[in-house]
């Protein structure tokens, strides 16, 4: 069954959604936040479940205060994007708390380089966990801040939070 809850944070309201298994334990399946490009929205049948994300909470809680830098939730491996889209999750995941990676180093990481620098972009872009997967440490060759789908305000929040802005 899939369940929700909004937590609010200091980048506005995120939406959690997850998938219950028969235990009654839930994996991540998205977290999004407000006016997100591509961002989920409540479907009918989804049942809301706030205290099924008290552990996501309170680790988001812990990161916004600058007391967490890695993120301990169970996450719906299923069939959330494609092959090469996980590969290049997989490697964002690999980029440590306080730093940065520009996309060219994210596609050396997954073996991609010329015009496949693109796909890694719109791989990292169509990341379903914001913030728990850290797509905001990908930023441009010339340290901008290019591409987040909750935009570039919020990408500074996140490395500001970090101590990881290279202005």
């Amino acid at each position: 069954m899939t369940v929700y809850a909004q937590v609010e944070g200091p980048l506005g309201a995120m939406l959690l959604v997850g998938e219950e298994s028969g235990d009654g334990a839930v994996a991540l399946v998205s977290l999004s936040l407000p006016e997100q490009k591509g961002a989920v929205a409540v479907r009918e049948g989804w049942r809301h479940a706030p205290g099924a994300f008290e552990p996501v909470a309170a680790q988001l809680e812990e990161y916004f205060a600058g007391r967490r830098r890695v993120f301990d939730v169970p996450v719906a491996a299923g069939d959330v994007g494609s092959e090469f889209q996980r590969r290049v999750w997989r490697a964002v995941e690999d980029i440590p708390y306080g730093t940065t990676a520009s996309y060219g180093e994210v596609a050396a990481r997954v073996g991609v380089t010329g015009a496949g620098v693109r796909a890694v972009g719109t791989a990292i872009g169509r990341n379903p966990l914001l913030v728990v997967r850290p797509c905001h440490r990908v930023i441009g060759a010339d340290g901008s801040l290019r591409g987040y789908a909750a935009g570039p305000e919020r990408k500074e929040r996140l490395l500001g939070i970090e101590g990881a802005l290279v202005r």
